[in-house]
């Protein structure tokens, strides 16, 4: 790289550097911004079945906002 590329280089990134920080800045605003979960958040508890084992349903709760799973069985008959 001679003398005059980089003067020109140095140039260059005095004139454009801050505006394109400022470019760059805005992009990340508005990916945060637009990538926001804009969907009610999770007020309850949910239950799946996931599987049978002999003649009850294995349910997988998963308590609200809890990044954990609980299993249990589910026996109709045992009402």
């Amino acid at each position: 790289m001679t003398v005059k590329d980089k003067y020109a280089l140095k140039e260059f990134l005095c004139v454009f550097g801050p505006a394109g920080v400022l470019v760059v800045f805005g992009v990340i605003c508005y990916v945060i911004v637009n990538l926001s979960p804009g969907d009610k958040p999770i007020n309850s508890a949910s239950f799946e079945v996931v599987d049978q084992y002999k003649e009850c349903d294995v349910v997988r709760y998963a308590p609200h906002q809890v990044a954990e799973y609980k299993y249990f069985l589910y026996c109709e008959k045992n009402k």
